[in-house]
């Protein structure tokens, strides 16, 4: 076996040095591009907002828990490519990344071809079943239809990019979403104020970002001297990486899509308040948006920190990773969503000026911008318990404590006469997020005492 690697200087060794200096730096360009790509879809609401309609602005945003729906398994699967790449890099192991790397590709090919066939044909038919108004339903059809067509570029550059940061390297997939990201935009408004495009032109722009992304990460692979170099020639599956992918990556997967069904099912619960609702809505989940990405950096940085030290058999720096990332992620949870309050009617005038679409927009943000971080803290826990190996657990107490919370919840109380409003609708995300965080420290404080024995081997 081999043990030898080089690296380059976008790679990080995660085993060694200053952890919180490290895990500060591995998130920051992932801050950066998350905060990117939220300004770009930001783009995306705020033209159709100001010029073609609500209507048009709701049928872009209420697309997206259906979109999240369909994709998250096999998004779940790159968080299983990265995983693996992560623990064969901490521990030295060559050959196996390099396996792991062309295995990653070519599961992301049949990935994009599966799920954009599906999503293209059903369009419709899903929509309808969410209950989508009828003065939105066609333009949302319409728009997904486009978006799926783009799906294999889209999992291409999403897969391309978990292998580079396994390796520490979040800088070039950061300066490859703002080039593709600043076309989106300049796409948007050509296409939408010039051509008269309406939501058609808003996801041709989309997936035109998406396959620079996608052509600029492969290509950087492709160059790459390094451990991570990918061979077109070399495409196809390794056995032993599949199974280890699939077995972190498909509970991932799973728990996000039922996730999304929840969330689905809260869209559909809004969609029947009408189109100013929806819009609202989407708007406030947009600003909403920026506050996860920030924090979500910390939980990509505790799953590849996590998996990095425990290859290397590093189990007090595995400890020591968790406490770090929780205490980043309730600080930038607390301060942007206060924050976010503060300004909270200037921000989403930003995206639509009627005062119908904000008041609806302010009752989701005052209720869910205070509590977010635990939405955070639980996603870190997520993170280190699938970076030492558990990943059916941290799905099943996902899914209990929040995916099926939310749906008694909007099966029972959202259900009575008195409480069918959006506040007490609003009022799931918080409750099942502080329920799902204290169900999973639990359960690593359990199986912490198993994978991370209390001397570093």
């Amino acid at each position: 076996m081999n043990k030898q690697r080089s690296s380059s200087r976008y790679e990080m060794d995660m085993t060694s040095g200053p952890l919180l200096t490290k895990i500060l730096s591995f998130s920051g360009p992932l801050v950066l591009m998350g905060m990117l790509q939220l300004l770009y879809n930001a783009a995306d609401i705020v033209v159709v907002g100001r010029f073609a309609s609500s209507q048009s602005q709701a049928a872009v945003g209420s697309t997206g828990s259906l979109i999240n729906l369909l994709v998250n398994v096999f998004m779940g699967l790159s968080v299983g490519a990265s995983v693996l790449v992560a623990r064969c890099y901490g521990a030295g192991d060559v050959a196996k990344v390099q396996k792991a790397v062309h295995t990653a590709v070519t599961l992301a090919l049949f990935s994009g071809l599966t799920v954009g066939l599906f999503g293209f044909v059903m369009a419709k038919r899903l929509l309808r079943l969410m209950d989508s108004p009828e003065d939105v339903i066609d333009l949302a059809s319409t728009y997904i239809r486009i978006y799926f067509a783009g799906m294999p570029v889209n999992m291409l550059y999403n897969f391309g990019a978990a292998v580079l940061r396994a390796v520490g390297d979040t800088r070039r997939p950061m300066y490859y979403l703002s080039l593709s990201g600043l076309v989106n935009v300049l796409l948007n408004l050509l296409l939408v104020i010039v051509f008269r495009m309406d939501v058609a032109g808003v996801a041709i722009a989309t997936v035109a970002s998406q396959l620079i992304s996608a052509f600029l990460v492969i290509r950087c692979l492709m160059k790459s001297s390094t451990c991570v170099h990918l061979d077109i020639r070399r495409l196809g599956v390794d056995r032993e990486c599949m199974k280890s992918i699939l077995r972190i990556g498909l509970p991932a997967g799973l728990q996000g899509s039922v996730f999304s069904i929840s969330n689905v099912l809260i869209q559909t619960s809004v969609n029947s308040f009408g189109s100013m609702a929806m819009a609202g809505n989407t708007n406030a989940g947009n600003l909403e948006g920026f506050v996860y990405t920030a924090m979500n950096a910390i939980h990509q940085a505790d799953i590849t920190f996590a998996s990095q030290n425990y290859g290397a058999r590093r189990y007090g720096r595995v400890r020591k990773v968790l406490w770090c990332c929780l205490g980043a992620a309730t600080a930038i949870g607390l301060t942007m969503g206060l924050l976010f309050i503060v300004f909270d009617r200037q921000l989403l005038s930003i995206y639509n000026a009627s005062e119908d679409v904000i008041f609806y927009g302010l009752k989701r943000m005052l209720i869910l911008m205070p509590t977010y971080f635990l939405c955070g803290l639980m996603d870190v826990m997520v993170g280190q318990l699938r970076g030492i190996g558990y990943s059916v657990m941290p799905m099943i107490v996902s899914l209990t404590g929040a995916c099926a919370l939310r749906l008694i919840w909007i099966w029972t109380l959202f259900s009575i006469p008195a409480y069918h409003t959006l506040e007490v609708l609003y009022l799931s995300y918080p409750v099942s997020w502080a329920v799902t965080f204290a169900a999973h420290m639990v359960c690593y404080l359990i199986c912490s005492r198993k994978r991370l024995p209390r001397t570093d081997s």
